[in-house]
């Protein structure tokens, strides 16, 4: 516990930046399975989301952190209510913040208003380890940061178990958006259980039918159980959204604004 308390205490921008660092690399020297180019100016719209995400961050994550604390001090949830090992406790609570995800994901594009920040994900044509972090910071700060606070009010889950998730979750991130060739057979192995990247993948269909499918982040057991998990071969696969192919609406600013906007309108 004593070392994996000092690897949560690493700065999740340092393990970011690490692993954006890794897949990137990968990304040039390894052979993709889908043809990009003009990556590096891609990676600089998508840099500027993150750096406007982290900025806000700094106003929100501490009171957010204090809210949970409170929550857990109070002994609001239903982990209270049993006596768990701590470890059984950590790996549960890893689970909840991925199962109310789950949900939120699936909100997010049934909700007309949550999706119009939600799409700031899915606009990206070409995918990449750098999509990673495409999220409007407004949907990643109001819809999952108050995510983690309703997982800790409904379940009393705590803060020490968000760290872990979200250190597995930059994980799964990097490796479901990678343009990396990945074998088959892990679908049919660790798939059974987590997300791979071919499941990931799916999700960013252009196609609207699979892309409200595979909502999960780590375990694809709630797509397999709630029934919106579907499978499609890589030469079908076109990534993005039909509005926003213009290469001037792949810009920072323009993804910044577009959930105030009807991206379908012709500029």
């Amino acid at each position: 516990m004593e070392m994996l308390e000092k690897i949560l205490n690493i700065n999740s921008n340092y393990v970011i930046i690490g692993l954006l660092a890794l897949f990137f690399l990968m990304e040039q020297v390894l052979s993709n399975p889908f043809s990009f180019r003009r990556r590096g100016e891609h990676l600089i719209q998508n840099l500027l989301l993150l750096i406007s995400l982290t900025l806000l961050n700094l106003f929100v994550l501490v009171w957010q952190v204090k809210l949970m604390d409170w929550l857990n001090a109070q002994r609001i949830g239903l982990l209270f209510l049993f006596e768990l090992p701590i470890w059984v406790k950590l790996i549960v609570s890893v689970m909840l913040y991925d199962f109310t995800t789950y949900w939120i994901h699936r909100a997010a594009h049934k909700v007309p208003l949550l999706w119009r920040l939600h799409r700031v994900h899915h606009s990206d044509v070409k995918m990449d380890s750098s999509t990673t972090f495409r999220f409007h910071p407004l949907e990643m700060i109001l819809v999952y940061q108050v995510g983690n606070v309703l997982t800790a009010t409904l379940f009393g889950t705590d803060v020490f178990s968000m760290a872990l998730y979200y250190f597995i979750l930059n994980i799964f991130l990097f490796l479901e958006h990678a343009n990396l060739n990945y074998p088959s057979w892990i679908n049919k192995t660790f798939g059974l259980l987590f997300v791979m990247p071919d499941h990931h993948r799916v999700h960013h269909q252009q196609n609207q039918f699979y892309t409200d499918s595979n909502y999960a982040d780590i375990f694809i057991i709630w797509d397999r159980l709630f029934r919106t998990f579907k499978t499609l071969t890589r030469s079908e696969m076109k990534y993005g959204l039909v509005e926003f192919e213009d290469p001037k609406r792949q810009t920072f600013m323009y993804l910044m604004k577009s959930p105030f906007i009807d991206p379908k309108d012709k500029e």
